[in-house]
Parts: C-alpha cells; sequence; structure tokens
C-alpha cells in the first residue's frame, strides 16, 4: 500500500485539510491517510484544546470515508518522542511492507531544515508537499543546503485552486461571536457548539 501520514494540530479540523487530503490521495495514488494530531507537549506549539474534543472533532470529520484514518500516536508519545522523526520511524516499523509518506504543506518545507533530527528525517523519509499561497518550493529547496541535497526526498504539488482555510480563523470567529459554518464539517461546527469549545 501507498500511505500517507497528515500531521497538523487539527484545532480543529477543517474543510480544507480534508480538501488536501483526498487531494493528494487521489493525485499520488495513496491508499489510506492517517490524520495525525499534533502532542500539546510540543514546545513549538500552543495547543489549550482538549485531546478528546480534537480526536472527536477528527473522528466526525472523516466518518464515512474509507480511505482516511487516525492516530492518536503523537498525542501518547513520551515526552522527547513526539518528534517527526520518531514518529516517521514508527509508521515505517508499522507499516513495514508498504510505502510511507508525510504529508505537509509548503510553510512546513520552509521550517523542516530546523527541526529536531532534520537531516535523519528528510534523509530517510519521502514526503509530499502542498502548494500554500506566496509560497515558491523550488525556491525554498533552492535556498537551502540540506534540502537541495535530499531533494529526491520531495514530491511537489501544485494545488490549482486557493483553499486556505486557517484553523485559528475558525477559532477567532468562535471565540468572538462569528459563525464560520461553512469552513468546517456540520458535525464539526455541532460538535464544537454543543460542547463550547472554542466559545467564550
Amino acid at each position: 500500500m501507498k500511505i500517507g501520514i497528515y500531521g497538523s494540530s487539527f484545532n480543529p479540523i477543517t474543510n480544507g485539510h480534508l480538501w488536501t487530503a483526498n487531494t493528494v490521495a487521489h493525485r499520488q495514488k495513496l491508499d489510506k491517510v492517517i490524520f495525525l494530531p499534533s502532542s500539546n507537549k510540543r514546545m513549538d506549539k500552543s495547543i489549550t484544546t482538549q485531546d478528546f474534543h480534537r480526536i472527536e472533532m477528527l473522528k466526525l470529520a472523516i466518518d464515512g470515508n474509507e480511505k482516511f484514518e487516525y492516530s492518536d500516536y503523537e498525542m501518547k508519545a513520551n515526552v522527547g518522542t513526539y518528534y517527526t522523526y520518531y514518529t516517521m520511524e514508527y509508521f515505517k516499523k508499522l507499516y513495514s511492507n508498504d510505502e510511507v509518506f508525510f504529508i505537509m504543506g509548503a510553510d512546513l518545507l520552509q521550517e523542516i531544515p530546523d527541526w529536531k533530527y532534520s537531516e535523519e528525517l528528510i534523509k530517510n523519509n519521502r514526503f509530499i508537499v502542498m502548494e500554500r499561497n506566496d509560497i515558491n518550493m523550488y525556491k525554498v529547496i533552492a535556498g537551502s543546503v540540506l534540502l537541495r541535497r535530499y531533494e529526491q526526498q520531495f514530491i511537489l504539488m501544485g494545488k490549482g485552486i486557493v483553499n486556505e482555510i486557517s484553523s485559528s480563523y475558525i477559532r477567532e470567529e468562535f471565540e468572538f461571536g462569528g459563525d464560520p459554518r461553512y469552513l468546517l464539517p456540520e458535525a464539526v461546527y455541532q460538535y464544537i457548539r454543543e460542547n463550547q469549545v472554542y466559545i467564550i
């Protein structure tokens, strides 16, 4: 099988996340996409939403798509082992007879040279990178010695359409009385309303 690991905070999951996962699966002929919510213990993220809510919203969002699964691996990882390098080692061992890819946006392509264990991560894995507005992926690779060295590890995908839906924007809309209903799955929208997840 060809399997994509799609990491994000998913706080909350949006229609943009789902569109990205579906587009990557279709164009790259993936058999499975595993949605991987990031750990709230990571120093580079500030996640105050309870893990339980993020998982429940994710389950609601992917329900009915047989190619979509989720994993709470990073949420449950011990402190110091929730870096992407360890995550990919885990999934490659779990799916040892399959091809495993890490799915990310072009914004993360800019950041990955500064990640923990970045060279080991890049050298030993394949990446599917989705275009983001105003980021030239080819220039990003050309401008980094590390990325140039392993450029064959990256599959670069243009979106074809602009689809930038920010989880932080959705949270802010809820917090300040807005109504971002059509930016996320209806079941997730109703869950947020019923459980007052982001509503002050």
